[in-house]
C-alpha cells in the first residue's frame, strides 16, 4: 500500500478579498500537473467566503459536486427548483448532470462561511440533475457514511462508485474503516489524525493506492486531539 501526504502548505492559493480558497488539486488559475485529481476525486476547494457575499449562477454539468459546511452558513438556489440553507452538520449533493445552475452565497451579513466544495466525475454523463441535502448529527461522532452510490444507511445517492465518510473522534480516540475499494483520500478539517502511521494537520490530505494484488486494507484513524475529516473510498 502506498501513502502520500499532501500538505496544506502544498495546495493551491487564491485570494480575491471576498473569497479566500485553497485548492488541494488543479483548479481554475492554479495548475499542478501532479495534482489533476485523485481517482473519480476533481477538485476539494476549502473555502472561506465574505459576510453577504458568494458565487453567482453558473452552470455545471457531468460532475457530482458535493458541500461540506465547516462554520457559519451557505445558501443555495438553483435552476430545477431547489432554495435551501446549509449549515454545520448538513451535507449537500448536486448531480449536475446533462445541466443545471446555481448559485452559493453566503446567508450571514456578518460572519463568514467556511466550507468544502466536492467535485467528483460521474459514472454516467447526460443524467437528469437531482439534489439532495441532510443532516447528519454532530452528536453520532465516529465515522459516519455520509454520501453512496446506493443511498445506504440513510447517505446521500452518489452518481459514482465511492463511499464518502465523515470522521468525527474525540482527543485519543480510535476507529478503524475497512475499504471496500483500492484507493481512498483522507482530507482533514479540524485537529490532528494520525492514519496508519501518517501524522496528518488541517488542511492535508493523504492519497492512499492499494496494488492492483492486494485486499482493499483496512484503515486505523487516531485522534491526537479532537478531529473533524473526511475519507473517500474511491474505485482504483
Amino acid at each position: 500500500m502506498l501513502m502520500e501526504i499532501r500538505k496544506a502548505t502544498q495546495r493551491g492559493h487564491a485570494d480575491h478579498g471576498w473569497l479566500d480558497s485553497h485548492h488541494s488539486f488543479s483548479f481554475a488559475g492554479y495548475y499542478d500537473p501532479r495534482f489533476m485529481g485523485f481517482g473519480d476525486l476533481r477538485v476539494i476547494n476549502e473555502d472561506r467566503v465574505a459576510p453577504g457575499r458568494g458565487f453567482g449562477t453558473h452552470p455545471h454539468r457531468d460532475m457530482e459536486i458535493v458541500s461540506y459546511v465547516v462554520d457559519g452558513a451557505l445558501s443555495h438556489r438553483d435552476t430545477i427548483g431547489n432554495g435551501s440553507v446549509i449549515r454545520p452538520g448538513e451535507v449537500q449533493l448536486m448531480s449536475a448532470g446533462r445541466g443545471i445552475a446555481h448559485s452559493e452565497m453566503n446567508h450571514d451579513p456578518a460572519a463568514p462561511v467556511h466550507f468544502l466544495q466536492i467535485w467528483l466525475l460521474p459514472a454516467a454523463t447526460g443524467t437528469a440533475p437531482r439534489y439532495e441535502q441532510r443532516f447528519f448529527d454532530p452528536a453520532e461522532g465516529g465515522v459516519r457514511l455520509v454520501a453512496s452510490p446506493d443511498g445506504r444507511d440513510g447517505s446521500l445517492t452518489i452518481g459514482q462508485d465511492v463511499d464518502l465518510y465523515r470522521v468525527l473522534l474525540g482527543a485519543g480516540e480510535t476507529a478503524a474503516r475497512p475499504l471496500r475499494r483500492r484507493r481512498a483520500w483522507v482530507q482533514v478539517v479540524r485537529g490532528t489524525l494520525e492514519v496508519e502511521g501518517a501524522l496528518l494537520q488541517p488542511g492535508d490530505g493523504l492519497a492512499i493506492d492499494a496494488r492492483a494484488d492486494e485486499t482493499p486494507p483496512t484503515l486505523r484513524l487516531t485522534a491526537h486531539d479532537d478531529v473533524e475529516a473526511l475519507l473517500f473510498d474511491l474505485r482504483g
